[in-house]
């Protein structure tokens, strides 16, 4: 019989213990409310409301208002923006999200996009692209985030400060999605390199699809995504289509990563072809390019089954 109170003790212990991983505090500001603490910790403020009104309700004024200087908890999420969007570093030992302070100009826009991941490379061939190409990833990354996506992006300027031979850097690249992927099987899953070819400031843009000639899923994804470039394409090309890659890095990509892989190629107004796509070198728009044919892409497979 003794037991039973050190038993009763011991569960009511970690009941505290379980209950304090459940939340993370954060500090009120000045003119914050429910909605906007939330949204800025990346959660949907409709569907958490309720949980972070029972978690503070002797700390909230008037049934909505907060006090400034206050800490306030926070519920711990899988659906919150700083987990489903992450910066993988290619040294493989650090992971941080894609927003922090932007978080509060983002909010759920669709679940389209709820069951899928994506994998997004940088690939840059001048310093000066990068301004152009992270800022396409970061609109392109809040975009799918916002119809529920979970997005993971690699490359990019910080990449820059690691000394790592191309072929260390894929095979870093490779080793994370893998490991990612397997964690979220049975989910729709792609990869999308984004590579930029030269100096990209300011004018028209040359943009061209590859994918690998053995994935019929890589060919759908350009495929669509080619369809959507064409839509907006400063001249009109209807014989333009995605191309199949042979660069060995692609290759490369190809045979080892688990996701499906399409690439996209950006650079200055300069070439020629019927698979040559011009448009205008806009980084909102571009990023709502690709987001179009991501959404056909998914919707087209969800139709089919």
């Amino acid at each position: 019989m003794k037991l039973i109170p050190a038993l009763l003790l011991w569960v009511g212990v970690n009941s505290v213990l379980f209950a304090q991983e459940d939340y993370y505090t954060v500090t009120a500001q000045k003119g914050d409310g429910i909605y906007s603490i939330l949204r800025k910790q990346g959660l949907d403020p409709v569907k958490h409301y309720e949980s972070f009104v029972l978690l503070n309700e002797k700390d909230i004024k008037d049934g909505s208002l907060l006090h400034v200087g206050r800490e306030y908890k926070i519920p711990v999420t899988d659906d919150s923006y700083k987990k489903k969007g992450m910066i993988l570093m290619a040294d493989n030992s650090t992971e941080k999200p894609i927003f922090d302070k932007e978080l509060g100009q983002m909010s759920h826009s669709g679940s389209a996009l709820k069951n899928a991941v994506y994998y997004i490379i940088l690939e840059d061939s001048s310093a000066a692209a990068s301004s152009f190409m992270d800022d396409v990833s970061k609109n392109l990354a809040a975009k799918l985030l916002e119809q529920g996506a979970s997005v993971f992006v690699m490359g990019g300027e910080e990449e820059a400060k690691i000394a790592l031979t191309p072929q260390e850097r894929l095979g870093n690249y490779v080793a994370s999605i893998n490991k990612r992927f397997l964690q979220n099987q049975g989910k729709y899953q792609r990869l999308l390199v984004i590579k930029s070819n030269g100096t990209i400031q300011s004018g028209n843009l040359d943009v061209m699809v590859f994918h690998h000639d053995k994935s019929e899923q890589g060919q759908r994804m350009a495929e669509n995504l080619q369809q959507v470039f064409k839509k907006n394409s400063i001249v009109k090309r209807e014989e333009a289509s995605s191309q199949t890659f042979e660069d060995k890095n692609m290759l490369f990509l190809a045979k080892n990563a688990l996701p499906a892989v399409s690439l996209i190629t950006l650079s200055k107004q300069e070439k020629t072809g019927d698979e040559v796509i011009s448009v205008r070198s806009d980084k909102r728009k571009f990023a709502n390019w690709i987001t179009d044919g991501i959404l056909k892409d998914y919707a087209d497979l969800q139709i089919e089954n």
